[in-house]
């Protein structure tokens, strides 16, 4: 028989399912949230949300160099690991409210 009898396992359940309703919640609005990452001193931002989809790049034209079109790619590619490693933290940080800190695979 369940520790408590028929009452403790309907008030476990119960906190399962809250729990359950709260981490959906937690997740949606996760996958809601938007980050900006940004580089060269602000010459370029990006934003993503939380499904790690680009929403908007903006470019300062000062930071446009048709000589040096590496420079232009590496600052892109800096603004979008900044948001990303943004996202992942929140996310992260987040679920350790519903994990106490385990990693659990496949939770995120």
């Amino acid at each position: 028989m369940f520790p408590g009898g028929k009452k403790g396992m309907q008030d476990l359940m119960k906190q399962a399912k809250k729990m359950q309703d709260d981490l959906a919640k937690a997740q949606e609005e996760l996958a809601n949230l938007i980050v900006e990452g940004s580089s060269g001193g602000g010459m370029i931002k990006v934003q993503i949300n939380g499904k790690n989809q680009v929403l908007s790049v903006k470019i300062d034209p000062e930071v446009i160099d048709p000589d040096d079109v590496e420079m232009l790619e590496d600052l892109i590619v800096a603004a979008l690991n900044e948001a990303q490693n943004k996202i992942q933290k929140t996310t992260e940080d987040e679920m350790s409210k519903f994990t106490g800190g385990m990693k659990i695979p496949g939770l995120f």
